[in-house]
């Protein structure tokens, strides 16, 4: 089975939407807690594989077998 991709842009448009409609922060600050946030979600979502750095969404969930051709990664890596 693959991993759904993981679209970063809607994530950060419904933080900053929660912190500004919600919580009443200012533009700037809603922004920069959905920068944090958005980034800390790609890192967990990256291979740590040294040879490898490709998203969840390039393997295969049930084998975690990376999808791209040229690269020696067999088995998707957490942190």
């Amino acid at each position: 089975m693959l991993e759904k991709r993981f679209d970063f842009n809607k994530m950060y448009g419904r933080i900053v939407r929660y912190y500004l409609d919600k919580k009443h922060y200012t533009k700037e600050k809603a922004n920069m807690i959905a920068q944090q946030v958005v980034r800390r979600e790609l890192q967990q979502r990256i291979c740590k594989n040294s040879e490898c750095g490709h998203l969840l969404h390039d393997h295969l969930r049930n084998n975690e077998v990376c999808l791209i051709s040229r690269c020696g990664c067999e088995k998707f890596v957490r942190a």
